[in-house]
């Protein structure tokens, strides 16, 4: 045995990835996600809802999170009929939570090669276990509702007369969010095992880790640079346009929805949708502005600049950072890896990763009032925010992209040392 190898546990040591520490990556996850849903909430006035709702609302957000259901309900008295729905990830948190709970998951496992199925396989059934367990709790906690006064043009009548006291609440559902939940902590295991060079694989998958891990791990850096953009963006608005509190709260709960909207637009894709009444996104005001232009807007680099010719920039910036995952997969790639392979996979990554970013950055959200089924009943109640992608022509952008990247950065990469390879003798 070499001086520098893994000295194998004692019979009869303590695992070092059993029930406590599982019960640490879940609590770790769900206390990151809760944090930092709460100061998001927090900085954007939640903090003054009525009647003890504020930790309600918390576990909403976290349970919306990691995909989970929350159904939104109505009630406007016996002639009255409301109607609400809401689809939308709080994607700053998601992310928060992606990371403390995969870098969770693979502490036991460093400095290991080879791991086998049935270890890994009990390791993940732990966390999935205590998970449950968590989601569950949140899910009891997360139900609430609101009354509050509508615009009554006859000064109350309507409401005396009719019985209209619309209220509109919330709910988990819990089945629903239980099995969501469960695949979105799978996908945090695989995406972690797969982004880390030194996670433990079984055997049988150590051939495919030279062309998977490398791509991985530049998407992944990709599409957390586009939020260190938004990140450094957004603490200048806040010092420089007013508004802190605001703009934090967009940073807290839903930065990544914005930054990587914006990768993609600067990729070329494009986004249909429509804001009418109150409701509206939080930022920047270009969107906002461009979707309430019609019925059905587009959203893309040619809408953008034709209110604000910066919008280009986005352009530039999706240029960059993809041209720099290439040069990232290609360097931490063998260098035996020929650049036309590097363009085949960065391809199929860049085609995945904009197909998932177009699915989670979605919105739609919708409320109205009506009175014996005519129209909405005060125009502060009745609203609708949509935000959906043209998905197969941004997927086959992202591919075309990749194509080009990879090519690009497999070039660069040659003449930089690659992992793994050893320096010539002096």
């Amino acid at each position: 045995m070499s001086p520098h190898s893994p000295t194998p546990p004692a019979a009869g040591a303590p695992r070092a990835h059993g029930w406590p520490q599982a019960l640490l990556t879940v609590l770790a996850g769900f206390l990151a996600m809760g944090a930092t849903a709460a100061l998001g909430l927090w900085a954007a006035g939640a903090g003054d809802l009525p009647e003890g709702a504020f930790p309600k609302v918390l576990a909403a957000v976290v349970v919306l999170a990691v995909g989970g259901s929350v159904e939104i309900t109505g009630d406007a008295g016996a002639l009255a009929e409301s109607d609400a729905a809401l689809t939308a990830l709080p994607l700053s948190v998601t992310v928060v939570g992606a990371l403390v709970v995969g870098a969770a998951f693979l502490r036991p496992l460093r400095h290991r090669a080879v791991a086998g199925a049935p270890e890994l396989a009990g390791w993940a059934l732990r966390i999935a276990v205590l998970w449950l367990l968590g989601l569950a709790g949140l899910g009891a906690l997360a139900r609430h509702t609101f009354s509050f006064a509508f615009e009554d043009p006859t000064g109350g009548l309507i409401g005396d007369l009719f019985g209209v006291e619309p209220r509109v609440g919330f709910a988990t559902e819990v089945p629903q969010t239980l099995v969501i939940g469960l695949l979105w902590l799978a996908g945090v295991a695989v995406l972690a095992l797969m982004v880390s060079r030194g996670a433990p694989l079984p055997a049988r998958l150590l051939r495919y880790q030279e062309a998977v891990r490398p791509t991985a791990y530049a998407m992944v850096a990709l599409l957390l640079a586009a939020v260190a953009v938004g990140v450094v963006i957004g603490l200048v608005v806040a010092a420089t346009r007013g508004h802190p509190a605001e703009t934090f709260a967009v940073l807290l709960l839903g930065l990544p929805n914005l930054m990587w909207l914006a990768l993609t637009i600067g990729l070329g894709g494009s986004w249909e949708g429509t804001v009418e009444g109150p409701f509206g996104l939080p930022m920047p005001q270009l969107l906002d502005e461009v979707l309430r232009t019609g019925d059905l807007a587009t959203l893309d680099l040619g809408t953008l600049t034709e209110r604000d010719g910066r919008a280009w920039w986005l352009l530039v910036g999706a240029a960059v950072l993809v041209l720099a995952a290439g040069f990232l997969a290609a360097v931490r790639s063998p260098a035996r890896v020929r650049p036309w392979q590097h363009a085949l996979h960065l391809a199929v990554a860049l085609a995945v990763t904009v197909l998932c970013v177009s699915l989670l950055a979605r919105v739609s959200a919708h409320y109205g009032l009506s009175l014996l089924g005519i129209g909405d009943l005060g125009g502060d109640l009745g609203g609708e925010v949509s935000l959906q992608p043209r998905l197969w022509p941004g997927v086959a952008l992202g591919a075309g992209w990749g194509l080009v990247a990879g090519f690009a950065g497999g070039l660069l990469a040659t003449r930089f040392r690659h992992h793994g390879e050893v320096p010539p003798p002096p």
